[in-house]
């Protein structure tokens, strides 16, 4: 994987230069230290910074057909590319690299934008079409790869990551206040928000095509996980079916992951989903000895060694294991922020770029890793919740506005996910200043896109559930200010086999009681790993790590933190209340002060890494 950027000049007055565009790889560095090149050609400007990971020699980019006519910068994987390569190669289309990321180009000469059907991985890619004058911009199913763009004095203008962006000089630097209170709000950011005003993020699953004769971009959905509408289900299989199905899934889509020309590291969490995939990775490759990396905590109470131990040894791995020191969120909180682009409703990234900073350290550029279960096989406690009220007749339990907010954002009422927004919107209030007060409404993001309510209506709860998961907690969180930004901090391309668009396709067809049964998650997950996988780790509860909070940062503060939360620098920024403020540093340094989390919300976090998110990229004090 790499890092892409680029800007189109819909005028065509040939105004791209190579020292914008050189400035804006030069942002991405991190994402690809192997190498760089740029395309600068009158009205057309492309940059590509190179992780080498498959076709190690001449693979760089911008890549071009056999005619030099169709251009292509790919910032992912294309984990199919053996079998797709065979196929164009037996149609008289010439290769001019080992790469994996070379068949989209051929595929689309071959199907124009339809190309991406054919593809099963992760990726973010660009294509420039001299001959039709167009450009095809892509982001893969769920969205692993980012890809960010804006429009800015009639030039379209993208990127991996935002910050590259931003060496436009066309583009202004301003906050999105609905991105900001979407971080006050869901697990994070939700596609096409970001925290950068005009600054948008490609929906997983669409792509986009950029016409400048028309000065026209839209955008395109090609795919979206489909759960069965009730009574339109075809649930008569056993589940011993569905066991076979999966297994051959899970078996097929660790197999693509590991097509690689270096070598492939494990992450370990102790927990079911990373020792299935370590698992497997064992059993297909059991001559080859690989990395492990686990984070662990002193704290006996949140340590997982006991398992991380057990499915190391089970696999016979090199193991490395990084004892994380509460002290090391304060110390890693500016990194984290500078490349995570967001604010945060919590602190364990550093945990995850202190992960992946040990695995770069060892020389590992691939990891596999286990995110996507939970949400694909009812991994979370809100799944068992969920059942326990569909059982009951709450009647007038929830207050007539907060029905209606359900209904607005998910096309159904009665449904919780996470909190009661009404009584959340009060919250938010007290922390907001008095200009921001002024136009909540225009900003508040229960008034905006949230997700495709009709992917919501009439469908089983837990597959419910599962939607909201998949769009609102994986997609802009969990796999990317968390997974991709974190893991890319320290030039490690993460792989997720869960996340493998056949596996999750034949998820979405599971009957939801194999999925949750007598209160016991993923169980057909547990059912085909039983003989995987050591019966210590099958057996183990599901355990769900808090990382320390703004309260320990507080209590053990540097002296940066009390700058960014002093009433002076508040005020001055002009989003929050310093009053509220005030009020809850003094509430999180009261001695034994802990958040009851998940059901309280850490608000000071969101506003002291608010406050460095601002610094670095040097963000406009709200004025009203």
């Amino acid at each position: 994987m790499c890092g892409i950027c680029g800007y189109f000049d819909m005028t065509k007055s040939n105004r791209c230069n190579r020292r914008i565009i050189t400035n804006m790889i030069n942002k991405l560095e991190h994402r690809g230290p192997d190498g760089e090149q740029v395309l600068c050609n009158g009205s057309i400007a492309l940059g590509f910074t190179r992780l080498s990971i498959i076709g190690l020699s001449g693979g760089m980019q911008p890549l071009s057909n056999e005619n030099n006519k169709i251009f292509l910068i790919c910032n992912g994987e294309i984990f199919n590319y053996i079998e797709l390569r065979a196929e164009l190669k037996s149609r008289g289309h010439v290769f001019k690299t080992n790469t994996d990321v070379e068949v989209i180009l051929h595929l689309y000469e071959e199907h124009g934008s339809s190309c991406i059907e054919y593809l099963n991985g992760q990726f973010a890619f660009v294509i420039y079409d001299s001959v039709k004058n167009i450009m095809l911009c892509a982001r893969d199913h769920f969205g692993v790869i980012p890809f960010f763009y804006t429009i800015a004095d009639n030039f379209f203008i993208f990127g991996s990551e935002i910050k590259s962006i931003l060496e436009h000089p066309s583009v202004k630097r301003e906050v999105d206040l609905t991105g900001l209170d979407q971080v006050l709000t869901f697990p994070g950011l939700i596609s096409p928000r970001t925290l950068f005003k005009n600054i948008n993020s490609l929906k997983s699953g669409h792509y986009l095509i950029v016409k400048p004769d028309l000065y026209d971009v839209k955008e395109f959905e090609y795919w979206d996980i489909d759960f069965p509408e009730i009574g339109h289900e075809d649930y008569e299989k056993s589940i011993s079916y569905y066991t076979k199905e999966l297994g051959e899934r899970i078996n097929e889509s660790v197999k693509l992951r590991l097509r690689s020309d270096v070598p492939i590291g494990l992450y370990l969490s102790g927990g079911l989903d990373s020792s299935i995939i370590a698992a497997k990775v064992k059993e297909l490759s059991p001559n080859i000895i690989r990395h492990s990396f686990s984070i662990d905590f002193s704290d006996e109470q949140i340590s997982e060694y006991e398992y991380q131990h057990c499915i190391q040894q089970f696999i016979n791995s090199i193991h490395h294991s990084k004892t994380f020191q509460y002290s090391d969120i304060s110390s890693r909180l500016d990194k984290v922020i500078y490349h995570c682009e967001c604010p945060l409703r919590e602190t364990y990234n550093t945990a995850s770029e202190a992960l992946s900073e040990a695995a770069r350290r060892e020389n590992i550029k691939v990891i596999l890793t286990g995110e996507g279960a939970d949400e694909l096989f009812a991994g979370y406690v809100g799944y068992k919740f969920d059942r326990i009220r569909s059982k009951k007749n709450f009647g007038d339990e929830f207050a007539i506005q907060e029905r209606k907010i359900q209904e607005l954002l998910w096309g159904i009422d009665g449904f919780v996910y996470e909190k009661e927004y009404y009584k959340n919107s009060s919250v938010k209030k007290e922390l907001y200043s008095n200009g921001m007060l002024e136009i909540f409404d225009k900003f508040d993001c229960l008034n905006h896109f949230v997700v495709n309510k009709k992917r919501m209506v009439n469908r089983d709860i837990i597959n419910q559930r599962s939607y909201i998961d998949l769009k609102l907690r994986l997609a802009d969180h969990l796999i990317s200010d968390h997974g991709d930004r974190m893991s890319y901090a320290n030039s490690i391309e993460a792989r997720y086999p869960f996340l493998d668009k056949n596996l999750a396709e034949l998820a979405a067809r599971i009957p939801p009681r194999f999925k949750l049964k007598d209160g016991n998650e993923k169980y057909i997950l547990k059912k085909v790993s039983k003989n995987w996988i050591p019966r210590k780790i099958l057996d183990r509860e599901k355990f769900a790590f808090t990382a320390p909070g703004s309260a320990y940062i507080l209590q053990n503060s540097k002296e940066y933190v009390n700058d960014i939360l002093s009433y002076s620098t508040i005020k001055r920024q002009g989003y929050f209340n310093p009053n509220t403020v005030e009020q809850l540093k003094k509430k999180y340094c009261s001695q034994g002060f802990r958040l009851n989390v998940p059901f309280e919300s850490d608000l000071l976090i969101t506003v002291i890494t608010f406050g460095i998110l601002s610094e670095k990229f040097n963000l406009p004090n709200f004025n009203g």
